[in-house]
């Protein structure tokens, strides 16, 4: 007799597919490429998944007053976020084994973060993440059902919880007004430039986020500064017509069209990649490269975060 194909047949659990690509439906987790929750055998338990909307635990370096009372406030770091929950399997007798197979296969010791996304009210929240732990009882209900109430937990080295999809900002270099035009006539229209050099870049969520900064020649020492704190980028290398200098801000990495290191290029008064944020709320950036031609552009691309 043909064997019956199931759900699970082929499926690749532990590929690293798009945040929520999968999700239907509030309730639902996306690990990789399993579907956890409502409409899959993997029902989550009532108690539902802790340390997801918890913030993070954190170090601090509060130092104690010597002669008085309480403490120096000092900077506060979060620690990497644990995420768990109880999982209840219950699987139709005929899915029971593909069904242990395909945990078994997504729940496993990988060496790479993938994707872990949640979906609550419409909302959709992801970080990259590991498995830490998964407990199965092999009790009496497992051995002949299948059915079993399991532990999971994962850690995510990065607390933030990012929103799904990457937003963008992009502009061109400052160009110059096109100037008066004669004759005269009152008023005066001086024309409108084509490009400011200036672009605002909007993280709605309430963590700062990395963002990745890319750009395009024809310019000569690309620089971004952050128009508040005056935190700059800036580096010096020429780029040409099609050249691409991408500079990630969560990695401290600067690749020159993608696979030469660049980082080496940067300034005295360039700031620590990692240290270059987009606050919550809005950031107003601008790009001023020391020469350029109208076709240079600067495109920031980022991803809002929560705690």
């Amino acid at each position: 007799m043909a064997e019956t194909a199931t759900p699970y047949a082929g499926s690749d659990f532990t590929a690293d597919l798009a945040p929520g690509s999968l999700i239907t439906q509030d309730g639902q987790i996306q690990w990789a490429g399993l579907l956890i929750g409502p409409g899959t055998p993997y029902a989550v338990d009532r108690t539902g998944l802790q340390g997801w909307e918890d913030l993070p635990e954190y170090d601090s370096s509060d130092a104690d007053r010597p002669t008085s009372h309480g403490a120096w406030p000092g900077s506060r770091y979060a620690k990497p976020r644990k995420v768990g929950g109880t999982i209840v399997l219950l699987p139709d007798s005929d899915e029971a084994a593909p069904a242990l197979r395909a945990l078994r296969q997504a729940l496993g010791l990988l060496e790479e973060e993938r994707w872990l996304t949640v979906r609550l009210h419409g909302e959709l929240l992801t970080v990259r993440a590991r498995i830490a732990q998964r407990v199965v009882p092999a009790d009496q209900g497992f051995a002949t059902q299948a059915s079993t109430r399991m532990s999971i937990q994962w850690l995510a080295a990065d607390p933030r919880r990012y929103s799904v999809l990457d937003r963008t900002a992009a502009t061109a270099p400052p160009q110059p007004e096109s100037g008066l035009t004669w004759p005269l006539v009152w008023p005066l229209n001086w024309g409108q430039a084509t490009s400011t050099g200036d672009a605002v870049a909007e993280n709605t969520g309430s963590a700062p986020t990395h963002p990745v900064i890319t750009f395009r020649g024809p310019c000569s020492v690309p620089t971004v500064t952050e128009r508040v704190s005056r935190r700059r980028l800036r580096y010096a290398i020429d780029l040409a017509a099609g050249d691409e200098l991408t500079v990630d801000t969560a990695n401290g990495t600067v690749l020159l069209n993608g696979t030469a290191s660049r980082r080496h290029t940067a300034m005295a008064d360039s700031s620590p990649e990692e240290l270059f944020l987009l606050e919550p709320g809005r950031t107003e950036l601008s790009f001023r490269p020391d020469e350029s031609t109208p076709d240079a552009l600067m495109t920031v691309s980022w991803r809002d975060a929560e705690w």
